[in-house]
């Protein structure tokens, strides 16, 4: 059967996208970057056959990173993603493929670039938590969001940046907690707004608190648990150094003493996380009676009773 010219169907353009099974996008290509000037790029990983620029650590926690990027004078810059045209009529149908009956729809839930990047981080700090940074893969990560491994790559670079920001938002939701509580008041007062600060942090947010004290081969120790307590101690030691001075005692020991203190509250905390009892007002009141105590005697010049000064 010959079809006259002018109904002849309209052969319709080939994707510009790699369509592949990793990739299927059709619009991949649009979402290409351009190469920056010289042709080099300052740091790369692949995925899918692709080379996508990595965004570690705070970059990419502050870059959202959309989906395509241009470079101006040596810098990454963002660009918006070109707007899909919608199908219509019978391309609509045609662009759905279809499903056999009874078999459920996995088709990823479409989302914004901020979305997604959300949700991506969610699911990266419970799998850290549960089963920390060696034995999480970004398959799975993928796998749990519905999208494929290149979208990863897009937001975070890799696994090290998705676990970068996940640390970096716990430190930062810990910190302020406990500078919040330690603003003002009778130092007495402040030990026990600090205590229990921590305490609630570990009680309220379970996966964050876990990421913190795993211990990770791609962080330095500005990005664990120790460090977060270290910087408390810093703000502790002022309290302490005024207290020391007021009191007729050498301040230059202050630091010593906000570390005792600070480690002191951290080890139980990590010890409550475990048994959770008592409730974690009496583990606070117990911790500052101890500590608050301690303080209220401390004498001028401590030494040894079980050797003789040299």
């Amino acid at each position: 059967m010959t079809v006259a010219p002018d109904r002849a169907p309209a052969t319709r353009p080939a994707p510009t996208g790699t369509g592949t099974q990793d990739d299927p996008d059709p619009w991949a290509a649009r979402r290409r970057w351009p190469a920056p000037p010289g042709g080099k790029w300052p740091g790369v990983a692949r995925a899918g056959g692709r080379e996508i620029g990595q965004e570690i650590g705070q970059q990419a926690e502050t870059g959202t990173l959309p989906v395509a990027q241009a470079w101006q004078d040596g810098r990454v810059t963002e660009q918006s993603e070109p707007a899909r045209p919608a199908p219509r009529g019978r391309r609509a149908a045609a662009a759905e493929p279809a499903r056999p009956a009874g078999k459920p729809a996995t088709s990823r839930v479409r989302m914004s670039a901020a979305q997604r990047r959300e949700q991506l981080i969610a699911i990266g700090r419970q799998l850290f938590a549960d089963r920390g940074f060696d034995a999480t893969s970004i398959e799975e990560i993928a796998a749990r969001a519905k999208v494929s491994k290149p979208v990863v790559y897009e937001h975070f670079g890799g696994k090290e940046g998705l676990y970068a920001v996940v640390v970096d938002r716990e430190v930062r939701a810990l910190l302020d907690r406990i500078a919040a509580a330690l603003t003002a008041g009778h130092p007495r007062e402040l030990l026990e707004q600090a205590a229990l600060s921590l305490l609630e942090y570990i009680e309220e947010e379970p996966h964050g608190f876990r990421v913190l004290v795993r211990e990770s081969p791609v962080l330095s120790q500005a990005g664990n648990f120790s460090s977060v307590m270290n910087d408390v101690a810093h703000q502790v030691e002022h309290i302490l150094g005024a207290e020391f001075t007021a009191r007729g005692l050498d301040p230059k020991f202050a630091e010593l003493y906000s570390q005792a203190l600070v480690g002191m509250v951290a080890l139980v905390g990590q010890w409550w996380r475990e048994v959770r009892k008592p409730k974690k007002e009496m583990v606070a009141a117990h911790l500052v009676n101890l500590a608050w105590n301690g303080l209220s005697h401390l004498e001028a010049k401590p030494a040894l009773l079980t050797r003789p000064p040299r």
